[in-house]
């Protein structure tokens, strides 16, 4: 038997031997990924689109937030709200929802997610100053520091509901798993 061949057998059984990913783990990496990428593409096409479109949609959200506040019994704060305001909220959402699946991936790809917070927090600055971007070649659109600043906020945000709903899930499953034994 050749060197080739000798190295060949061993690599699998090694392969053999190890331990082999969960289906459910590479379902959530599925799942988490294409998340993440619908909202970035999400993020991206909101800030394609030209000032007038742009403009219809957050006065489609504002006059829904108005409606909702009255309903709930505060017309004066459904006055106060405005189309600058919304669009912030819209930003810090979007990059919150980011953040939230950056980590969640983070979380199934890594053993450790914690010991790697600044991958999802860096690809979502990234991603943040790639937004602000594309408005630079939007009609009628303009780029902001403050957005940038804001949309970040919003990816730290996201990581840190992330990593609250994470820990308190494992604590939920070590508790579990201790009271069946």
């Amino acid at each position: 038997m050749s060197r080739a061949s000798r190295l060949w057998a061993e690599t699998v059984e090694r392969y053999n031997d190890t331990e082999r990913t969960s289906l459910w783990v590479v379902a959530g990496r599925v799942v988490f990924t294409v998340a993440l990428i619908a909202c970035i593409w999400f993020i991206f096409s909101n800030s394609m689109a030209v000032a007038t479109v742009s403009e219809q949609s957050s006065g489609r959200v504002l006059r829904l937030m108005q409606a909702v506040l009255r309903r709930l019994g505060h017309p004066a704060l459904a006055e106060r709200l405005t189309m600058h305001i919304v669009r912030k909220l819209a930003h810090f959402c979007e990059y919150a929802l980011e953040g939230f699946l950056l980590m969640l991936c983070m979380r199934v790809y890594s053993r450790h997610p914690l010991r790697h917070i600044t991958v999802p927090m860096l690809g979502g600055v990234l991603t943040a100053l790639a937004d602000e971007t594309i408005q630079l070649f939007s009609e009628g659109r303009s780029s902001q520091v403050t957005d940038v600043w804001l949309d970040s906020a919003g990816v730290l945000a996201g990581i840190l509901v992330a990593i609250v709903l994470l820990l308190a899930c494992e604590g939920l499953y070590y508790h579990i798993k201790r009271s069946n034994e």
